[in-house]
């Protein structure tokens, strides 16, 4: 085999199902994405305890599961949780994918999916040319904090500077879950109301998670923050039900559905949280080029324009 070109994917949950689903879409490897997708499942079905596992080793779970011969075959790891009363979880490793029915791909060439923790820092350090992770993180780590504020995926490269890192965003995947402005009745007197022109009044406490206070500066702008201070929840106390407390907050949404069991109001959708694909520009070779052009498409709003 040719040219085989490495691309860093989260190694569980919602981020790297959207990152199979892309790859099975624009590799034709549909019957390998549901492969790896439904062993993660039920694996993440054992941790939780909804199901009871047929072989109690775990390590046996990993030795079926993973085909270390055959690297076109997917292999696993056992990810260690140091949280208390967390159990070792099987999660993704790695898998060779071959480009040969890939439109215009080089005969030879051929992916590898590699899994890990923190895909976009490997990129940051020059381990990956492409790599998928959350568009937190960008947005927790290297986009520059203005005083306007940053709605959009399609905005976030030009925040970045290029001082700063080499990697960009090439596009989203679509697998969109919004952080939003929450609120009690007590300090909005409607849904419609709580938006980023009601801070620009505001003046008080605002509810965060404290790994997302630069996310939050970089999506509201440090204009509208005059006046405002960051409470966290405390210990062990659940976010929204933290956010009720303090009147406001912002928090990542997915249905509402607990927002409103707290008496929450859902306002104004500020950011998407959504998986994106990600390249460093200074590792590009034509084979990476060509990876990164079947894995975009153009079918998406997000998509961006990353140097080229």
């Amino acid at each position: 085999m040719g040219e085989t070109i490495p691309i860093a994917v989260p190694r569980k949950g919602r981020p790297l199902e959207s990152v199979l689903d892309r790859i099975a879409d624009r590799l034709g490897v549909p019957d390998l994405a549901d492969d790896i997708t439904s062993t993660l499942r039920h694996e993440k079905a054992l941790t939780k305890g909804s199901i009871e596992p047929d072989e109690e080793d775990v390590y046996h779970r990993l030795a079926d599961y993973s085909t270390v011969a055959d690297p076109t075959a997917p292999e696993y790891t056992l990810l260690r949780d140091d949280r208390a009363g967390k159990p070792r979880r099987i999660v993704f490793d790695s898998v060779t994918i071959p480009l040969a029915d890939a439109e215009g791909a080089p005969d030879d060439a051929a992916v590898q999916l590699v899994g890990r923790e923190e895909p976009f820092r490997a990129l940051r350090t020059h381990e990956f040319a492409l790599g998928f992770d959350s568009a937190d993180l960008v947005l927790e780590e290297v986009v520059e904090l203005r005083p306007e504020p940053l709605d959009r995926i399609a905005d976030v490269n030009a925040r970045i500077n290029p001082a700063d890192t080499d990697v960009q965003v090439v596009t989203g995947l679509g697998d969109t879950v919004y952080h939003t402005l929450l609120a009690t009745p007590e300090v909005a007197p409607s849904a419609e109301s709580i938006d980023r022109d009601f801070l620009e009044t505001y003046e008080g406490q605002l509810c965060i998670e404290p790994r997302y206070e630069r996310l939050v500066q970089a999506v509201l702008g440090t204009r509208l923050l005059d006046g405002i201070g960051f409470r966290y929840p405390d210990e062990g106390r659940e976010e929204e039900a933290a956010i009720a407390d303090a009147g406001l907050g912002v928090y990542l949404t997915v249905t509402g559905s607990t927002a409103r069991d707290h008496g929450l109001l859902l306002g104004e959708q500020l950011f998407p949280s959504e998986t994106v694909l990600l390249e460093n520009t200074a590792e590009t070779t034509d084979t990476v080029d060509h990876v990164r052009s079947l894995l975009n498409g153009a079918d998406l709003e997000t998509e961006l324009a990353v140097g080229h």
